[in-house]
């Protein structure tokens, strides 16, 4: 019982659970297979196994030059920082572009409200589409549709048009919220994944955080129907780099695995899936190499030959020409029957580690969304008396926090990790990620409450600006430490997980419909004082998570309905 955490006897290796005694840095999965015969990484990884093992064909994602790698990474994350602004701008000026449409604040945060919910659905119909048809056509079809709906917005002259510019465009947010977590998965090997998705998550929360910061000016100077005109120029810059330098990054990798091979006469050499190890004589078992779709489905009496898209594999498949690559249709890339793609977060949503996950992120994030909803109508009154663009500097506060807190997060979540495996014995455990909670419960406390009781009693403005800060740097640290546990704890998993998580979207719907009645009715204190002991009383559910999580994890694993309806080939 390591540190509390109960220890499970009915497996013997628990998902998620990995061995790194001894200096071994072996995946379990290639555990049984000669290292000379797996993929090294080059340079200073020279002496890293890459996992996945990338196939042999040019069009391999995981085999792209670097440089391509990281092309497609910044375009995709400086469009999620520009999504991630479109949804808080309009802030600043709520006061201003309610009197403009002739509505109440109170509607106008109404719009917010349905434009988040509507992108929670779409979160559940994106993702699995992109699943079975690839990321290409759904990054294309949703920038489309943030330009669409930016022209849109910067043409619109009532509320009836502008709450349903709003809500279509939450079409086009949903994928470059998510689908970029799972584009990183299809070009990096899991040791050059955490620095790149800690790229993608600054770019798309200091835009959360950030964009109202340039649209408070724009708001003042032009007019709020501008906010959309600056997007939907950057939207359409970004539109025709998307088409011509994001190709499709799905691609169906079939693992590696050993399987006997039984040889009638003396055999040397290799074979053409990846060969024998050593010399062969009559009736001797052999090892071979071979992937893991060909033996299924070999073995079930089928071929590779009856999938719908490329599998890969061929070191004499040719490269793709570069008019290729802009196909945007590419084939399917799921054996799954399209119901259980959809069907698949919801089940995910009750796996305990799961749910945890959506609470402490769904909470914090949504009580972020708040102080962007509540931001206009506390600062520009008295005693602030703020201006438009003085109420949109109030978010150089989030800004300048998230940037630090992603310097931070990270490497300290890391050697927290290492900290532990080592007193652990080499045993390393998804539950060593847990401990950087402690830093989130701090920073949000400090900011829910302080905030509150900093309006109410109408401190300096320093005072909740900084709180502001600490509770957008609080979390920065809770979704580290989120997707962190969730993604080394469900690896196969990833991308229903993070649907099932950013369904999250329903809270801050809920609440984002009505706080601006609720700040009204009840005032500041009170409303961030509940806040902030609902955020604490979620955080406490990180306890029982450290101490039975291992377990869940066992049982999930050896559940052989959640097996085999969470298979992609089943």
């Amino acid at each position: 019982m390591p540190f509390g955490i109960l220890e499970c006897k009915k497996m013997e290796v628990v998902p998620g659970t990995a061995f790194m005694s001894d200096q071994d840095d072996l995946p379990p999965e290639f555990a049984d297979i000669p290292r000379d015969r797996l993929k090294h990484g080059t340079g200073r990884f020279k002496d890293v196994i890459l996992v996945p093992q990338p196939s042999d064909s040019p069009n391999d994602p995981l085999n792209w030059p670097q440089y391509q790698k990281e092309v497609i990474l910044l375009i995709v994350s400086f469009t999620a920082a520009i999504v991630g602004a479109y949804g808080p701008m309009l802030s600043p000026g709520f006061v201003e572009i309610a009197s403009n449409l002739n509505i109440t604040v109170e509607i106008l945060s109404q719009a917010t409200a349905w434009l988040i919910f509507t992108l929670a659905m779409v979160l559940f119909l994106t993702n699995p589409l992109a699943k079975l048809i690839g990321r290409r056509p759904i990054f294309i079809m949703a920038i489309m549709v943030m330009f669409a709906t930016s022209v849109w917005g910067a043409a619109v002259k009532e509320y009836n048009s502008f709450l349903a510019s709003r809500i279509v465009a939450a079409l086009g947010m949903a994928p470059y919220e998510v689908l970029v977590q799972c584009t990183i998965g299809d070009m990096y090997f899991v040791h050059e994944r955490a620095t790149r998705i800690a790229v993608w998550n600054l770019f798309l929360l200091t835009g959360i955080s950030g964009g109202a910061l340039i649209a408070g000016y724009i708001i003042e100077r032009e007019g709020y129907q501008w906010t959309f005109g600056v997007c939907a120029i950057l939207f359409g810059v970004l539109m025709v780099l998307v088409v011509l330098f994001v190709p499709e990054t799905a691609y169906r990798r079939d693992g590696v695995v050993v399987v006997p091979a039984v040889e009638e006469g003396s055999v040397e050499g290799e074979d053409e899936k990846g060969g024998h190890h050593g010399l062969g004589h009559a009736g001797e078992v052999h090892m071979k190499l071979a992937r893991e779709h060909d033996l299924r489905h070999i073995e079930g009496g089928e071929t590779a030959m009856h999938t719908s898209y490329p599998v890969g594999g061929g070191e004499l498949e040719k490269k793709h020409t570069y008019l290729q690559s802009l196909r945007v249709f590419t084939g399917r890339y799921s054996y799954a029957p399209i119901w259980k793609l959809f069907v698949r977060p919801v089940v995910l949503l009750f796996y305990p580690a799961v749910l945890w996950g959506f609470l402490i992120y769904g909470t914090t994030l949504t009580w972020i969304v708040v102080f962007s909803v509540v931001n206009a109508v506390i600062f520009t009154k008295p005693p602030y008396n703020f201006s438009i663009s003085e109420t949109g500097l109030i978010s150089l506060s989030p800004f300048i926090m998230t940037a630090i807190g992603e310097i931070i997060s990270g490497p300290l979540n890391d050697w927290i990790c290492i900290y532990l495996t080592k007193k652990n014995r080499g045993i390393y455990e998804p539950e060593f990620r847990l401990p950087l909670m402690i830093v989130a419960v701090i920073l949000g406390v400090v900011g829910f409450y302080g905030f509150g009781a900093a309006v109410e009693y109408q401190t300096h403005w320093s005072g909740p600006v900084l709180c502001f800060g600490f509770a957008n740097m609080s979390l920065v640290f809770a979704s580290t430490c989120v997707f962190g546990y969730v993604v080394d704890s469900y690896r196969t998993l990833n991308e229903e997980a993070f649907v099932a998580i950013n369904a999250r979207n329903l809270l801050t719907f809920g609440l984002t419909y009505f706080v601006n009645d609720w700040l009204a009715a009840q005032g500041p204190l009170v409303v961030f004082c509940i806040l902030g002991s609902l955020f604490l009383a979620v955080c406490l559910l990180t306890i029982p998570l450290w101490i039975f999580g291992k377990r869940i994890r066992s049982f999930t694993g050896r559940n052989e309905w959640l097996q085999g309806f969470m298979n992609d080939d089943s």
